[in-house]
C-alpha cells in the first residue's frame, strides 16, 4: 500500500546511498516505523548532504515495503563533525575517574568544546566504584565549582543510572562524548536493550580505551527521545571567535552577568589586559589562559601563511 502524503521524518542510521527513516505520527502508522529511504535525484540539496539526525520530509511511503523517498531537508539546528550527527540537544561528557585516570585538563577542553556548539551540556564521571565515597564527593564539589552538576556512576548499582535514564526519556536527542575506555559502550549497552556493542578493556601500555564502535545511530528511548551511538573519541574542533571563549566558562559569565563585574574595556579577555577586573582565583583559570594563548597563537599563525 503507497500513501501520495508528505510526512516529517528522522534519520536514524546512514549506509551507501540509504537513509533509515523514523516516521512519527503518520496516519497510517502506529507509533513509530522505520522506512529505508533515498534521496529524490531531481531534488536540489544546494550540495547539503544528508546526516543522522537529520529531520526530512518523505513522500511516496510504501507501508508494505516500508520504503520511501526523501524530498526536501529541514534546517538543522547543529551539526557536530566528529562523528557526523546532527541536531544534537544534548551532549554528556563523560569521563573515568580511574582506568584512564581523571585528566582534569582534557575534562575541560572537552566541556569548552560542547559549550560551544550552544547545547545543554552535562558531565557523568563512571567507575566510581574504583574510588572512595570521600573522593567521589571531592569531585562533585570540585565540578559544581566548574558550573556542573557531576552525575557520578558505579554501573554495579542501579539507582544513579536510573536516574540518568529517567533524564535522557526527558531529552530530544542526547550524545555521550568523551574519550576512549571510559565506558560509553558499556553505559550504552545499558540504555538500550539488545544493542550489545563490543567493548575493549583499557591499554596497559597507552592507559587508554580501545575504540571499539563504529556506526553512528540514533536509538529511541522514549517516544520523543533518542540517543546516539557513536564512535569512541569524539572531541569537537574548537572554531569560535576569541572573544567568544570567556563566555563559555561559567566561572567568568557568572562574574561579568550575574555580578556585573565591569572591565575598563568591554572586549576584555582576562589575561593582563589593563583595567581587567576578574577575579582569577577560580580553579579552571590556567586552562582558561592556555586556551587563550593557543587561539591567539593558531590566529597570528594562519595571518602570516
Amino acid at each position: 500500500m503507497r500513501t501520495n502524503s508528505k510526512s516529517l521524518g528522522l534519520v536514524t542510521k546512514k549506509f551507501n546511498d540509504f537513509f533509515l527513516v523514523d516516521l512519527k505520527n503518520h496516519e497510517n502508522t502506529s507509533n513509530s516505523e522505520k522506512f529505508l529511504c533515498k534521496m529524490r535525484k531531481s531534488i536540489n540539496f544546494k550540495d547539503q548532504l544528508i546526516y543522522v539526525g537529520d529531520k526530512v520530509v518523505i513522500e511516496k511511503i510504501d507501508l508494505k515495503t516500508k520504503r520511501a523517498v526523501i524530498t526536501s531537508l529541514k534546517k538543522r539546528k547543529n551539526l557536530l563533525v566528529r562523528p557526523s550527527v546532527a541536531n544534537i540537544s544534548n551532549i554528556y561528557i563523560t569521563f573515568s575517574v580511574e582506568e584512564p585516570q581523571l585528566n582534569l585538563s582534557q575534562v575541560n577542553r572537552f566541556l569548552i568544546s560542547a559549550e560551544s556548539m550552544g547545547v545543554e551540556v552535562s558531565l557523568v564521571l563512571t567507575k566510581c566504584d574504583l574510588i572512595s565515597d570521600t573522593r567521589r564527593f571531592a569531585l562533585i564539589d570540585k565540578f559544581e565549582k566548574w558550573g556542573y552538576q557531576a552525575i557520578t556512576l558505579n554501573l554495579d548499582k542501579s539507582d544513579h543510572f536510573n536516574d540518568l535514564l529517567a533524564e535522557l526519556k526527558q531529552k530530544e536527542c542526547s550524545i555521550f562524548m568523551g574519550p576512549s575506555g571510559v565506558g560509553k559502550t558499556t553505559l550504552l549497552n545499558m540504555i538500550i536493550p539488545g544493542l550489545q556493542n563490543s567493548t575493549a578493556p583499557v591499554s596497559k601500555k597507552i592507559k587508554r580505551g580501545k575504540n571499539t564502535t563504529r556506526n553512528v545511530e540514533l536509538f529511541s528511548v522514549s517516544n520523543q527521545s533518542y540517543i546516539v551511538d557513536t564512535p569512541g573519541f569524539n572531541m569537537q574542533p574548537l572554531d569560535v571567535d576569541i572573544r567568544s571563549l570567556p563566555n563559555l566558562y561559567s566561572e567568568i559569565y557568572k562574574q561579568v552577568i550575574n555580578e556585573g563585574i565591569k572591565c575598563k574595556f568591554r572586549n576584555c579577555l582576562h589575561l593582563n589586559d589593563v583595567g581587567c577586573n576578574l577575579n582569577k582565583s577560580f580553579e579552571r583559570y590556567s586552562f582558561y589562559k592556555e586556551m587563550i594563548e593557543s587561539a591567539k597563537s593558531h590566529y597570528y599563525q594562519n595571518q602570516e601563511d
